[in-house]
């Protein structure tokens, strides 16, 4: 028994079929989502191959990554064939990943619309299944001069401290300020909550000079912007 399940290991795979060697001769890019993540768990099961055996904890996800990237320990361990060691790794990788989209979106520090300020703030916010309010400080020169989660909360929202963000803003030598808040549940339609917070923050912000840009409710894959909806 251990002879036949030792043959699903890569290692033991005709040269042709090898995942690492394939990246190795032929390059990255050409390895499906299944060959990657096989590369990390390194062996399937007696009657599974590690390909095969990633195709399907794929295929429960729909083939999405993102949505695998949310997948526990506990739960990747629920796949005959993933133990706590496999799960880790695949786990870390993928958070590896999401730190790299992170730091890739670090040099458009200037906004120049609202879908800059998502594509700054989507690999932040916009998979976390809790609420979380941040606040972007901008120069004149509508460049980021400092990011701050203002707070954290459950689904049903946070709370916002008007005082502590006109505090940042002073301290940071802000001149403007957007705000953005994500969704877990999908939707990006405002509550009266979020329009209530806006002006709130915007008529505080102008009695120091500083404006309030906008404001963005972000999921994950889309968002919503105040001004680019005329609420501001």
């Amino acid at each position: 028994m251990a002879e036949k399940a030792a043959s699903f290991s890569i290692k033991n795979w005709s040269q042709d079929d090898q995942p690492r060697e394939k990246l190795r001769d032929k390059g990255k890019t050409i390895l499906s989502d299944a060959e990657l993540l096989a590369i990390l768990i390194g062996s399937g099961t007696k009657d599974e191959s590690a390909v095969d055996l990633c195709k399907r904890i794929l295929a429960s996800v729909d083939n999405n990554l993102n949505a695998l990237g949310k997948l526990s320990i506990k739960q990747l361990m629920q796949f005959k064939g993933i133990g706590e060691a496999k799960a880790i790794s695949i786990v870390g990788a993928l958070e590896l990943g999401r730190r790299r989209r992170q730091e890739d979106v670090v040099s458009l520090n200037k906004i120049t619309s609202s879908k800059t300020v998502f594509e700054i703030m989507q690999p932040i916010i916009g998979e976390l299944p809790h609420e979380e309010f941040w606040i972007l400080y901008l120069n004149n020169s509508n460049k980021i001069i400092h990011k701050n989660q203002l707070s954290k909360g459950g689904i049903t929202g946070t709370l916002v401290d008007v005082r502590l963000v006109l505090k940042n803003a002073l301290e940071n030598g802000a001149t403007s300020l957007i705000l953005c808040h994500n969704h877990p549940s999908g939707t990006l339609k405002p509550s009266q909550a979020d329009k209530n917070i806006t002006q709130k923050l915007k008529q505080a912000s102008e009695s120091l000079d500083i404006k309030v840009l906008d404001h963005l409710i972000i999921t994950e894959h889309s968002y919503f912007s105040f001004a680019d909806e005329e609420l501001m």
